[in-house]
């Protein structure tokens, strides 16, 4: 039944207006960070005595779970009387266990993170809440995230899904002792794609190590180049299937050559093997986010420190590696949504959350009001004192918006398949796309 426009309502929905213009506490402007306002102040937080406990539930995946532990002192400054509940899960299980809950309807968290690569699915299923709506109005914060990042939560119909926290600028991470004992210029390799299998050859025969973990991940960065406004990876805006293109076909081809010349050591991101190539020296080159120089050197290879350098893409190409992003399930709880989307612009929005997170957790920051920060001058120990942050950070000013498709995922599966037939079965490359595009429009408009 609809509510009557009675003074009482008038009156409640023009406070309700009046504090969502106010600023948070946590969100005080402070240098390079004057856009800090915004935050909707909700009921709770005006009462000294709730009526009963509050608990939020969030749900999360590694590193991003403590990035939210860590901006719970904040959030408990202004609500003391809210518990917030952190539910993780390892990353594959964590989407899983949201797909199902969306699905269903059953245990729903309060808000939710969500790798990139997940939203697109999710924008179009009707499972999140359209943050353009009121109260919300998340396009008023539009320019403030760095601006590819709101079109990868934006599904076809133009609702907004969720809210960016963290992003993955495009670099290629090489090893300065292996280049120097091959005699490879770093400028001449990244020149062009040439010029890149070229020096894989040269560091091949003569130290042994491999240009790059797979062949897969040449073709993930060009699939990724060239794609014009409007379009998908896979689609275009009328779900038409965009696999049988050049930068398609020049993906599988340079990833062919690659194979074929055996300069890539066949093992899979994540994988020991993967780690041990670098640890041992053996992988020459990666390409991925800015956030896998922190894993280098946390995790996965610290002993060889000051042994990497990080360099843009070959050819200059601007593309983005992963991100985090924080959404509403729309049928989770109406009382807590409010306070749901107080934390999410907590993590979104707060400078001081946002730069906490990328200086403990690599988590590149999506607010652009923090790239000014003196953080992104200091020089990166574990790439010999390079100041690599302030090219990552012109990157991720360059790079363009690509549209998302509830099936990205699916044709991920599809084209990875179809690429390991080409790689590994001699498979021709016209018809390996001409499968994948028969298969991938039978499911377009799914």
């Amino acid at each position: 039944m609809a509510t009557r426009a009675t003074p009482g309502n008038t009156r409640r929905q023009a406070l309700q207006r009046m504090a969502a213009a106010m600023p948070a506490p946590w969100l005080a402007p402070t240098a390079g960070a004057a856009m800090a306002l915004g935050l909707t102040q909700t009921a709770s937080a005006q009462s000294t005595t709730p009526a009963a406990p509050v608990v939020l539930t969030v749900a999360a995946y590694p590193a991003i779970d403590q990035i939210i532990k860590a901006a719970l002192p904040a959030w408990r400054q202004r609500h003391p009387e809210v518990e917030v509940k952190i539910v993780s899960r390892e990353f594959v299980d964590h989407h899983t266990a949201m797909t199902t809950a969306l699905s269903t309807g059953v245990h729903l968290p309060d808000l939710m993170t969500l790798e990139v690569g997940y939203v697109g699915r999710f924008a179009q299923g009707g499972g999140l809440t359209d943050l353009r709506a009121q109260p919300f109005d998340i396009n008023r914060f539009a320019k403030l995230w760095v601006p590819y990042t709101l079109a990868q939560a934006t599904g076809r119909s133009g609702a907004i899904v969720a809210a960016p926290g963290d992003i993955g600028p495009g670099t290629l991470l090489y090893r300065t002792d292996v280049l120097s004992r091959a005699g490879v210029d770093p400028a001449e390799m990244i020149r062009s794609w040439d010029s890149y299998v070229a020096a894989g050859e040269r560091i091949k025969a003569r130290t042994g190590a491999y240009l790059v973990a797979n062949a897969r991940d040449i073709k993930d960065v060009l699939i990724r180049t060239g794609i014009p406004p409007g379009d998908g990876l896979y689609f275009d805006a009328q779900s038409r299937v965009l696999v049988n293109s050049p930068r398609i076909v020049r993906a599988f081809e340079l990833a062919r050559t690659v194979r074929q010349r055996k300069l890539d050591a066949r093992v899979v991101i994540w994988s020991s093997d993967w780690s041990e190539g670098f640890k041992r020296g053996k992988l020459a080159t990666q390409m991925s986010g800015a956030w896998l120089a922190g894993h280098l050197n946390t995790w996965l290879a610290p002993d060889t420190r000051g042994l990497w350098r990080a360099s843009p893409l070959p050819e200059g190409v601007q593309v983005a590696f992963g991100g985090t992003f924080f959404a509403l399930p729309r049928k989770a709880a109406p009382e807590r949504k409010a306070l749901a989307w107080e934390l999410l612009q907590l993590l979104t929005l707060a400078p001081a959350q946002q730069l906490a997170a990328f200086k403990s957790q690599d988590a590149f920051p999506a607010l652009v009001s923090t790239h000014d920060d003196p953080f992104f001058d200091e020089p990166i120990a574990f790439l010999g004192g390079q100041t690599a942050r302030q090219g990552w950070r012109d990157s991720a000013r360059k790079i363009t918006a690509v549209s998302v498709h509830k099936q990205d995922a699916f044709a991920d599966e599809v084209i990875n398949t179809e690429l390991d037939k080409v790689l590994d079965q001699g498979k021709d490359i016209a018809t390996a796309l001409a499968d994948a595009e028969r298969l991938l429009a039978r499911r377009a408009l799914r």
